[in-house]
């Protein structure tokens, strides 16, 4: 499900991949708005299931850090405010859901980014972040 959900760098809240044109995306906006519009090669496009999160030893992939934010806000929005929480607040956030994160790299707009994008989820129905690693560990198992 993460694989078909875009950020698109310069353009604030998530997109749905709808169609693939030539040199260019068709693409959803995820909101009340439901707005169709091209995203072009030059943008900074890039899937969800792309990113991961620094710890202390590995990269951790988001639907992992999606699914135990899940876990500890027993499937609501997280209600934290991104834009009047303290800095201090949001790294507690973080240490809940992610313990060993890497500090020095996980930056504060990264983790109001992550907040964002799980309670756009969240709103959309979206936030079944357990069934692709079912079709994963599937996939590895059939070979």
């Amino acid at each position: 499900m993460l694989k078909t959900i875009l950020s698109i760098s310069g353009k604030p809240g998530l997109y749905k991949l709808v169609s693939q044109g030539k040199n260019m995306l068709i693409v959803e906006a995820i909101d009340a708005t439901k707005k169709r519009f091209p995203a072009y090669g030059n943008e900074k496009i890039i899937s969800l299931a792309d990113i991961a999160m620094y710890t202390d030893d590995e990269e951790v992939p988001l639907r992992e850090v999606f699914e135990s934010i899940k876990t500890k806000e027993n499937g609501a929005a997280v209600e934290i405010d991104t834009k009047k929480a303290k800095p201090e607040e949001l790294r507690a956030f973080m240490a809940e859901v992610l313990p060993n994160f890497d500090r020095d790299r996980v930056y504060v707009t990264d983790i109001k980014k992550l907040i964002q994008w799980y309670n756009i989820l969240v709103a959309n129905d979206l936030a079944d972040f357990a069934e692709e690693a079912s079709e994963e560990e599937a996939a590895e198992a059939a070979e």
